[in-house]
């Protein structure tokens, strides 16, 4: 009985250490989109290949003005938050299969920073 109290206490305080470590922080999230993502992407006005991403956390997906999705994108279904956007970053073409978007983030704290940063810049995500 000991045991099986002590193993779920360790169970519960590893998952709680992971969900702490699983926050972004936006300030760096920040500079791996200046690195990695503005070079298609900005946050307001006109992309350069990708859709600008001011207010992406909480929309769904493929309906942002004035970018032209591809149908996949446009009929995937997916609103973005953690947990989407963390399985597209990893990989695109997977998450949602005939995407044009083919960059991903291979760094989990990276895409956990960036997750935060994009948040940051979507008005009542927090």
């Amino acid at each position: 009985m000991k045991i099986a109290v002590v193993t779920a206490l360790a169970a519960g305080l590893a998952l709680a250490a992971g969900a702490a470590w699983a926050q972004g922080d936006a300030q760096k999230g920040q500079q791996v989109f200046q690195d990695n993502c503005a070079g298609c992407h900005v946050l307001t006005g006109q992309g350069y290949g990708g859709p600008a991403l001011a207010g992406v956390y909480g929309r769904k997906a493929g309906t942002a003005p004035g970018f032209e999705y591809s149908d996949p994108m446009k009929k995937s279904g997916i609103v973005w938050n953690d947990a989407s956007l963390n399985s597209f970053l990893t990989d695109p073409s997977k998450a949602v299969p005939g995407t044009a978007m083919f960059f991903n983030v291979t760094d989990p704290q990276q895409r956990d920073d960036v997750i935060a940063y994009l948040k940051a810049q979507s008005p009542g995500a927090h």
